[in-house]
């Protein structure tokens, strides 16, 4: 039997976990920026009430294995919270594999964009902040008008890598369960062994293509965005 016969027979089932990732992944991302916008002007910031818990924030999630967070999060908080629910006499809660797999990964890929973020406003000269400064603009303008666009500019090679690294680390969520392309590809390949033995080679060949094609199409949505805010100055290697 042809690979592309037996893929053709799992196409909906392909499908649907190919748009899960993809979904897994986007909504990731946005987590992700939440979280690292909020650590990078805490990790600033002269309170160290702010700063210490953002400085912690990413020194730990950067020192400890996503896989490891993972699990801990998604078994050890549900064996947490249906602690808590069996005290106090409410029903036993089951976590959803997808909305977890969405908090860790942009809970772990928060820290590093945090990093990226802070990056970016520290190469901004100063003395544009300064000449600003002198010229009496507001801080909230120095931001949104100076700081902020110049960040963007300095920091999207490393957030589109941090995209990069985010969207193949969801492959991870099919170990707790989660319907992904990765989870459905690997039980339909172990099913359709009984009629071709390479059918694990097709499954996982198709799943492989289809991570390289987000890949690819990310690569030239970056490169876009790139050229987009180095509208006035020189990109390098063009």
């Amino acid at each position: 039997m042809h690979g592309y016969t037996i893929l053709l027979e799992y196409k909906e089932q392909l499908l649907k976990g190919a748009l899960v990732t993809l979904e897994l992944a986007l909504s990731g991302l946005v987590v992700s920026l939440i979280f690292g916008i909020l650590a990078c002007l805490g990790s600033m910031h002269k309170n160290p009430w702010l700063r210490l818990p953002a400085i912690a924030y990413t020194t730990l999630v950067r020192g400890v294995p996503d896989l490891i967070q993972l699990f801990l999060i998604y078994y050890g908080g549900q064996y947490l919270l249906n602690a808590l629910t069996t005290r106090l006499g409410w029903p036993h809660i089951d976590i959803d594999p997808l909305y977890t797999g969405i908090f860790v990964i942009g809970f772990v890929m928060g820290a590093y964009m945090a990093e990226s973020f802070r990056g970016g406003f520290l190469a901004i000269p100063k003395g544009q902040i300064e000449a600003a400064r002198a010229y009496g603009f507001p801080r909230r303008t120095i931001f949104w008008r100076i700081s902020w666009p110049q960040m963007l500019r300095y920091s999207l090679p490393s957030l589109g890598n941090n995209w990069l690294v985010l969207m193949k680390n969801t492959a991870l969520v099919s170990i707790i369960g989660l319907q992904d392309i990765v989870r459905i590809a690997n039980a339909a390949a172990r099913t359709a062994q009984k009629k071709d033995l390479y059918a694990g080679f097709w499954f996982y060949g198709a799943m492989a293509g289809y991570f390289l094609l987000l890949t690819t199409l990310s690569i030239a949505i970056l490169w876009w965005l790139r050229r987009r805010y180095s509208v006035g100055f020189e990109v390098q290697g063009q």
